[in-house]
């Protein structure tokens, strides 16, 4: 039997072994053969009709098998039975069990009386004048029932088939629905949902009953009780308690995924009822005891959202608490949750000025943190501040000061010494910050001081245990050891340099103060920026101790200067971990060409007060693109003068388009709300498989959705013969899997016939679908293929548009590991219509500001920025630089990165096959 049932579910029918099924299987009493039987009735119907189109006369026997197996004591082999007329299609089968049928209604197991109820249900559906009284038969049946699967099963049938006598049921239960299996109140739900649109329904009661739901002990039912909910009512009441129950789910339910679907359902539920929900802030806030990153980030994103001037201050409260355990406790990932709480807080103070001075103490207390993240995060929430707040400048700078000696990170102090030089703005504070800078960079200049502690390390004080070494030395001679150097040259390495070199190290490594030791590392960024503020506080406070020339202030500009040509001197030393940049030699140069006179005071007011500005119209066009979004957050989707449309009113034709609401949101969720299509745009999506002269031809229109990819596959029969068992067979390429494979088919001559295949997705790749199609020939032997074109998975299909912040950009730029490198070659002349045309061609949104790209200098950079629907993160650089020569208008490259490698791959090829669509003819 398992032999036959194989060859069977393969394609093969044999009939011809019906009748010996019949008498030889049949009378059976081995379980395990009734049950393989039981199968072969499943897949037997397609052929128990004969020619006529009417039953097999050798099928009635099977109905007598059928109908003792229904009265047979076994519950088990009476279970199954039941289960198979659910299957079965054929009325003249189905027919004669019905009085079984019936009667195990009354059978005393409860996996009887549940097949039973669905043996009916489905012999009801598909034939109805079999057993016209089915539902005021389970509606009598289900008022004695006790066993819930068996109430569950008959009230879904009721449901369906006789929905006035399923209201009439739950309006005696009322009482009892809280009490009820969770699989039973599911149903109730339903039930509520489907019939609250009806104009009789009494809403009134089902809401109570809801509410009662709302209390029931299993996740499922409170979620499901909540949804509904907010379909029949929108009180203010209703809101805050299925917001209540959206909350203690996400707390108590363990599973991240069930609290990141929860978190995104009282989501939308703020987004349409604002203001309702503000006093739930602290109750939502309450999530982030979950250890995951993912969901922390989102509860702080709605708890966002939702801070208001009532209940600012508490918020702040809980997040400094939190902020505060974050150093105590070890979280995972504890760096991250550190930086999304202190981006919480930069929000807040930003947002309600009135607690920026209770929490910018607080933050500061975080720059010396060894992760950096966090800390630099700080120090832009600082500065800022600086720049909003005037009234706040004064303490901000003495406990910037305070903490300069704590700070860890070149980043970190590279924004202090940037609000140093542009917010001291009195003689005091700048002869403090001035101190403060010395004392982080120790003794100077650096240079002589470092090559002081080399010369004590060689020569120790002990003069005669330097004689002792140096006749050693004398005595034996230097082992010389060869080496071999980076070029493959040969080269003599001896005793007194590896000594030097091992002395050289130890003098590296030896501890430094903060500054310092960044400068002796080869951060020269921080050196750069440190000569600019120098220069600001020197050129600021000789303004502000005119008359000049002041000793104050030439003693300032001569330690400053001091600094600067030390920094210079290291970079070029042996010292240093690396050489210094030209980049930052120029830089520290300039400054002291300003600092010594050399330009005057023409450069005066672009250190004094042009880079403020700059810093200023930074933060206005952030405000500006936030003001942005949260414009079209609120833009108005109903008109005060549209039409206000009744449904009692409404006509029956009209009266299909308020259906479920379920039905309306699934129907949000596939697309098929969306503008429809025009005919140019379908036919683009039409992918021809075989060729004209094919005796097979195959069409496939191609529909992808998220995670889907629809395809219906035209096939025609282009031969006079009917071709039999004809199947197409796909295979994928890439993170594409085939749900269902096609069933064999059977084509008459010149015959068309549609197949539908669905395939699924699961990460951002181009992906290929390849097959071919098979089919039997003259003989049985005899087996024809036709191999189908290969189709193409767009990318683009999956990547959308997004914005993230500068430092989130830096912060996975630096994370994400695979990188692919395209360069510019391309016809386009104009360097901002390129970047257009790059940021249409790969749906990437950019992230530079729009005062950062206008003008026309010749070059551009930019930062974009894109999300796939998996979640995946895509970044771009691209720079480029207007090149009259060559073949191309445009020179640069684009440098692309993500998290996995099918990305980068494919927007780079993406990106390379649209540049060659843009490029026209070159003439020569």
């Amino acid at each position: 039997m398992k032999k036959v049932l194989r060859i069977m579910m393969n394609g093969d029918p044999l009939p011809a072994l019906l009748m010996h099924v019949i008498r030889f299987v049949m009378p059976s009493k081995s379980k395990p053969l009734k049950k393989l039987l039981l199968v072969y009735w499943e897949i037997c119907p397609r052929f128990v009709l004969g020619a006529d189109g009417k039953l097999k006369a050798e099928m009635r026997l099977m109905c007598h098998a059928l109908r003792n197996d229904l009265q047979h004591p076994n519950e088990y082999i009476r279970g199954n039975t039941l289960r198979l007329l659910c299957k079965l299609q054929e009325d003249e089968l189905l027919e004669p069990c019905v009085p079984p049928v019936r009667a195990c209604l009354e059978h005393r197991h409860s996996y009887v009386r549940k097949n039973a109820i669905l043996a009916i249900y489905s012999m009801y559906k598909n034939f109805e004048h079999l057993i016209p009284d089915a539902p005021e038969l389970i509606h009598n049946y289900i008022q004695a029932e006790t066993d819930p699967n068996c109430k569950r099963n008959a009230f879904v049938m009721l449901m369906n088939t006789s929905q006035a006598l399923a209201v009439e049921y739950l309006t005696t239960q009322f009482h009892a629905v809280g009490s009820w299996d969770e699989i039973l109140q599911q149903t109730v739900i339903e039930l509520i949902r489907k019939d609250c649109r009806s104009p009789n329904a009494d809403k009134g009661k089902y809401i109570q009953c809801v509410f009662a739901l709302l209390q029931s002990s299993a996740p499922a039912v409170k979620y499901e009780a909540a949804n509904t909910l907010m379909y029949l009512t929108s009180h203010a009441a209703a809101v805050k308690a299925a917001a209540s129950c959206y909350i203690e789910l996400i707390v108590k339910v363990s599973d991240n995924n069930v609290k990141l679907i929860v978190l995104d359902r009282l989501s939308e539920l703020r987004e349409k009822h604002e203001r309702i929900l503000d006093d739930l802030v602290m109750d939502i806030l309450r999530v982030l005891s979950s250890p995951d990153i993912d969901v922390r980030k989102k509860c702080l994103g709605i708890a966002m959202e939702m801070t208001s001037n009532r209940n600012v201050d508490e918020v702040v409260a809980f997040l400094k608490k939190e902020l505060i355990k974050t150093q105590d406790e070890s979280y995972e990932k504890n760096n991250e949750y550190r930086q999304l709480l202190v981006h919480a807080i930069h929000l807040c103070a930003i947002k309600f000025s009135e607690v920026a001075a209770s929490v910018v103490h607080v933050l500061m207390e975080f720059l010396g943190d060894s992760g950096g993240a966090s800390a630099v995060d700080v120090i832009a929430f600082v500065r800022e501040v600086m720049e909003k707040f005037p009234h706040l400048r004064p303490g901000i700078i003495e406990s910037l000061l305070a903490s300069f000696k704590d700070m860890k990170t070149g980043r970190v102090f590279r924004g202090a010494l940037w609000i140093m030089g542009e917010y001291t703005l009195d003689p005091g504070s700048i002869e403090a910050s001035m101190k403060h800078i010395r004392e982080s960079l120790g003794e100077l200049p650096i240079l002589a001081s470092e090559q002081r502690l080399l010369e004590e390390a060689m020569n120790p004080e002990n003069g005669e245990a330097a004689a002792k070494e140096e006749s050693k030395a004398t005595l034996s001679a230097p082992v010389a050891a060869r080496r071999i150097l980076a070029d493959g040259t040969y080269a003599t390495e001896s005793a007194f340099s590896a000594v030097g070199q091992s002395k050289l190290e130890a003098v590296k490594s030896s501890s430094k103060p903060p500054l310092r030791g960044l400068i002796l590392a080869g951060d020269y960024f921080v050196g750069a920026s440190l000569a600019t503020a120098l220069t600001k506080m020197v050129l600021r406070y000789s303004a502000l101790l005119r008359p000049s020339p002041n000793p104050k202030t030439n003693a300032a500009r001569s330690e400053a200067m001091l600094i600067m040509t030390s920094i210079i001197r290291v970079g070029k030393s042996e010292f240093s971990v690396s050489p210094i940049d030209e980049d930052s030699h120029e830089r520290i140069n300039n400054c002291l060409r300003v600092l010594s006179g050399v330009y005057g005071e023409s450069l005066n007011r672009v250190f004094l007060e042009d880079t403020r500005a700059a810093f200023s119209q930074l933060l206005h066009s952030v405000e500006k693109k936030q003001g942005k979004g949260e414009n079209k957050k609120k833009l108005v989707t109903g008109q005060a003068d549209d039409v206000i449309v009744f449904r009692q009113l409404k006509s029956k034709k009209g009266a299909v388009e308020f259906g479920d609401a379920y039905d309306l949101d699934l129907t949000k969720a596939t697309g098929q709300s969306d503008k429809l299509e025009d005919l140019a745009s379908k036919l683009n999506r039409v992918v021809q498989l075989t060729g004209f002269s094919d005796p097979v031809y195959a069409e496939a229109y191609v529909t992808v959705h998220q995670y889907d990819i629809l395809m219906d596959i035209l096939i025609v029969n282009q031969t006079n013969e009917t071709l039999q068992n004809l199947t197409v067979e796909f295979n994928t390429m890439g993170d594409l899997k085939l749900v269902e494979r096609p069933a064999p088919q059977t084509i008459g001559p010149h015959g068309f016939h549609s197949i539908k295949a669905n395939i699924k997705v699961s990460s951002t790749e181009t992906g290929i679908i390849f097959g071919n199609i098979v089919y039997d020939g003259p003989s049985a032997v005899d087996m024809n293929c036709v191999i189908l074109n290969d189709i193409h998975i767009d990318i683009m299909d999956y990547i959308k548009p997004a914005t993230c912040s500068e430092m989130q950009f830096r912060a996975m730029w630096t994370e994400f590991e695979w990188e692919n490198k395209v360069n510019v070659n391309t016809n386009i002349s104009d360097l901002h219509e390129y970047l257009k045309h790059i940021m249409k061609s790969t749906n990437m949104n950019c992230l530079t500001p729009d005062h950062a790209l206008s003008g026309d200098c010749g070059f551009l950079a930019a930062n974009l920025y894109a999300r796939s629907i998996f979640g995946e993160d895509a970044l771009a650089n691209i720079c480029l630089e207007s090149s009259p020569q060559g073949n191309s208008a445009i020179s640069g490259h684009i440098r692309i990165r993500s998290k996995t490698q099918g990305i980068a791959l494919s927007l780079g090829d993406k990106i390379t096959l649209s540049q060659k669509v843009a490029a026209g003819p070159v003439t020569a």
